[in-house]
């Protein structure tokens, strides 16, 4: 009797214990949820519920990845139907990843409330984990944590709720989207570890687009397919974005190419934005994935944005299961058939002679008189919504190609380059002695700076090289970075100092531009009397261009300086790269 009183007390307690548990599971109704589509959640609220999904759901993982300029680590959420997380293991298996990347404006929060409910939505329904047992969804939850602590209600002066959200800019009041290349905060830093921990096959950056007014609730923008190149930029633009404009529409949800249009309307037709890797699509173009930005239109609901938001990240990641093998072939041959080409194209512009045409959705536009200012104003009647052929300029083509080297050598000293080196994984040798090698030499010839601050940088464009063929002594610690390696486009477009967002164009070698060493006019013109008298060749070339440049021929110093530029005395540093090419 003892006995069977034990167990049947033991009993009692067990039964008791779950049905506590059961009573204690968390809510894991949204903010977004309980407000009927009306608020967001707030950082706290956000990493709360996803710290209780995955106490709750052994599918899903959360993981710190690093600091922020906020103070707060980076998180990344993780789903596996199979609970595996070791990203090594998954790499080796047959399974697909997907990066998704929340608030990079934290303004635009549809993508936060849109993957906390995908995510629970997924793990609350044994079907849903069975049907995904071949893709692994990584989140990062809110990317910009300072823009989403500084909240408000006024800052999206254009945009139609939710009732709070977050400022564009981070702690260090940077546009994280302008950030991925130059790398100035933890923010990118982080993810860059993320993202190279995940190594996704497809990449979506959540946004809300702000400009024309049109009937579409939400927009597309694929990574530019002439930019991410060869067969995975044919797979984007031919199979990727008709499937998913497809299966949205089957959903009763109308989509369009981004709408890339300021202060006019659309019907003059509009190009595909040219994400270049300073932004997160171009980033990850870099190595070789498939990346997409989402753009909601600001003026439409909350509820509504966020609902197709969501919709689209379904109907992302069937796609993804359902082409998940071509995907794969497809990255795994990339890398190959860049090498193979020899030559790769450092910067484009737009084809203005050919386009395709949208049915587009939009609303009748006309200037009418300013009720506030004495001018005129864009109006959009929505009582007149239309549906008119307009031509979309979709196709960039280069503008200027280098020759891919075998190498590149960056020499020693340049700390902030070999950083974000690293922190991409790119492979490199250290010299162990000092030895020469036959390189290409490059001196800047030519470049414009902006004259107005942009990101925290006075960036560079219209950048001209010359270059030589010489062989120079490389000192022990000086760096070989081999191009055959997966980070191929990512070493070219960061060292090619004509490449867009190559780091000379971000200031990372501004110190190259400053002449160190200078001289005395009155004691130069000795030296350079002596430098003309033993020197006929020099004497000419000063002649010519006094005779062929009027402000030089007026100009003694300019003169003089000539001379001494083109003197054993003018030092080699000024205008030399510390980057060189070795074929």
């Amino acid at each position: 009797m003892h006995f069977n009183k034990l167990l049947f007390l033991g009993l009692i307690t067990f039964f008791s214990s779950a049905i506590s548990a059961q009573k204690t599971l968390p809510d894991f109704k949204t903010t977004f949820e309980k407000s009927n589509g009306t608020e967001t959640s707030t950082y706290q609220e956000t990493i709360a519920f996803y710290k209780e999904l995955a106490a709750a759901y052994p599918e899903i993982s959360m993981l710190e990845m690093g600091e922020t300029d906020s103070g707060f680590p980076l998180h990344l959420v993780v789903f596996s139907a199979s609970k595996e997380f070791n990203f090594d293991k998954i790499h080796g298996s047959k399974k697909n990843t997907v990066l998704i990347n929340n608030a990079i404006h934290p303004g635009e929060s549809d993508g936060v409330d849109a993957s906390m409910m995908l995510l629970r939505n997924i793990v609350q329904d044994k079907n849903n984990i069975k049907k995904l047992k071949n893709v692994v969804i990584a989140v990062i939850p809110i990317y910009n944590i300072g823009g989403a602590l500084n909240r408000n209600s006024f800052s999206r002066a254009n945009q139609n709720g939710p009732k709070e959200y977050g400022f564009r800019g981070n702690a260090q009041n940077f546009d994280l989207n302008r950030d991925f290349i130059k790398a100035d905060t933890k923010n990118a830093k982080a993810f860059a570890e993320i993202f190279h921990l995940v190594k996704p096959d497809v990449f979506i950056d959540n946004h809300v687009s702000n400009g024309a007014d049109y009937q579409y609730g939400i927009t597309h923008l694929f990574t530019q397919h002439n930019n991410l190149g060869n067969d995975l930029g044919d797979f984007i633009e031919n199979e990727m974005r008709p499937n998913i404009e497809a299966s949205l529409l089957k959903k009763n949800i109308i989509i369009t190419p981004y709408v890339n249009v300021w202060g006019t309307t659309p019907e003059a037709g509009f190009s595909q934005f040219f994400d270049s890797p300073r932004y997160s699509t171009g980033y990850t173009t870099l190595f070789n994935t498939l990346g997409m930005m989402v753009e909601t239109h600001m003026l439409k609901p909350y509820k509504q944005r966020v609902e197709e938001t969501y919709s689209l990240l379904e109907s992302v990641i069937d796609f993804t299961m359902e082409k998940g093998e071509k995907i794969k072939e497809l990255r795994l041959n990339t890398v190959s058939k860049i090498l193979a080409k020899k030559t790769y194209p450092i910067s484009f512009e737009l084809d203005k002679n050919t386009f395709a045409t949208l049915q587009f959705k939009g609303y009748e536009g006309s200037y009418i008189d300013s009720k506030v200012t004495n001018g005129k104003r864009l109006f959009y009647d929505r009582t007149k919504p239309y549906t008119k052929p307009v031509k979309y300029f979709i196709n960039f083509i280069p503008s200027a190609e280098i020759q891919l080297p075998k190498a590149y050598i960056l020499k020693q000293g340049w700390q902030k380059v070999l950083e974000r080196l690293k922190d991409n994984n790119i492979e490199f040798a250290v010299f162990k002695n000092d030895t020469t090698v036959n390189v290409e030499e490059q001196h800047i010839k030519d470049y414009k700076t902006s004259t107005k601050p942009f990101e925290g940088h006075y960036i560079h464009y219209d950048t001209e090289i010359i270059a030589e063929t010489k062989n120079v002594l490389f000192l022990k610690g000086d760096i070989y970075i081999p191009i055959q390696q997966n980070g191929v486009r990512y070493i070219v477009e960061t060292l090619e100092a004509e490449a867009t967002d190559s780091f000379f164009n971000w200031n990372f070698f501004d110190t190259i531009l400053e002449q160190k060493e200078h001289f005395s006019p009155y004691v130069f013109e000795d030296v350079a009397e002596k430098l003309l008298r033993e020197n006929p060749s020099l004497r000419n070339s000063l002649n010519q261009k006094m005779k062929t440049d009027k402000d030089f021929g007026e100009s003694p110093e300019a003169q003089l300086d000539f001379i001494y530029k083109n003197s054993s005395y003018y030092e080699d540093a000024h205008l030399k790269l510390p980057i060189y090419k070795v074929f």
